[in-house]
């Protein structure tokens, strides 16, 4: 028998409250696509996302604990922020701007960009 996992990786309420969130914000494409979810884990596990496909293309619903944390953009982003707040700089000499529930920003294909959560934050980001 396999040892049980000590860590909680995303509690049930959580999760529930993030599929709900999705499932508002845009219609999730058919199960006939065959398209798996995936479950990212960064940051030794202090930031934990979902990814898929939805009707407006890739992506991920996910949840950061409290912490600074610098993410790299391959393509354009749009962070949707679903609970809590964070600081965001966009660019290494920027300044930080508080972003609270519902709302949201853009970051460019290529570049990198830090957030500071002063709690727990659930997002949601669009890829593309």
């Amino acid at each position: 028998m396999l040892p049980l996992r000590k860590e909680k990786l995303i509690d049930f309420n959580t999760f529930a409250f993030l599929i709900l969130t999705i499932n508002n914000r845009t219609k999730i494409m058919s199960n006939s696509t065959n398209s798996p979810i995936s479950h990212n884990v960064y940051f030794e596990g202090k930031v934990q996302s979902l990814g898929l496909e939805t009707a407006k293309g890739k992506a991920t619903v996910g949840v950061m604990k409290k912490g600074t944390y610098t993410f790299s953009a391959s393509s354009p982003e749009k962070m949707v922020i679903i609970s809590g707040s964070m600081d965001v700089k966009l660019t290494a000499d920027g300044e930080a701007k508080k972003y609270t529930e519902q709302e949201e920003f853009d970051v460019a294909a290529g570049t990198s960009f830090e957030v500071s959560c002063n709690d727990d934050v659930a997002y949601l980001c669009y890829y593309g």
